[in-house]
């Protein structure tokens, strides 16, 4: 069994900042690719952020200069830190992790149960 438990959601004002975290635990061999996507509703899920084993990471656009991701690869754990946040961040977020369960197995996507995020003045 794996999974993925997300905190850190919550109801803020624009401007204000959230940090979001995600832990994923279990039968893990390796872990690959660890991110944030959300959905707002009427929308479809997009991704807001990736990184690698490696450090890289990307964005969307949207959030480019706003949120900033990172991990703790000890910990198997994954951040987002979104700050100068604006109501059209409001949306569930859910955090992925591309694993493998054993050494022979290969890359699957989890995904966390997703934590709400508000921004509204």
């Amino acid at each position: 069994q794996v999974q993925l438990v997300e905190s850190g959601g919550g109801l803020v004002q624009p401007g204000e900042s959230l940090r979001l975290s995600c832990t994923a635990s279990g039968s893990i061999f390796s872990i690959d690719v660890m991110g944030w996507y959300r959905q707002a509703p009427g929308n479809q899920r997009e991704l807001v952020a990736a990184t690698p084993t490696g450090g890289s990471t990307a964005y969307v656009d949207s959030v480019k200069g706003r949120f900033t991701i990172s991990r703790d690869n000890a910990k198997n754990t994954v951040y987002l830190q979104m700050n100068s946040l604006k109501p059209e961040d409001t949306a569930v977020y859910y955090c992925y992790a591309d694993l493998k369960r054993t050494g022979w197995d290969v890359f699957r996507r989890y995904w966390g149960q997703g934590t709400q995020v508000t921004v509204s003045s």
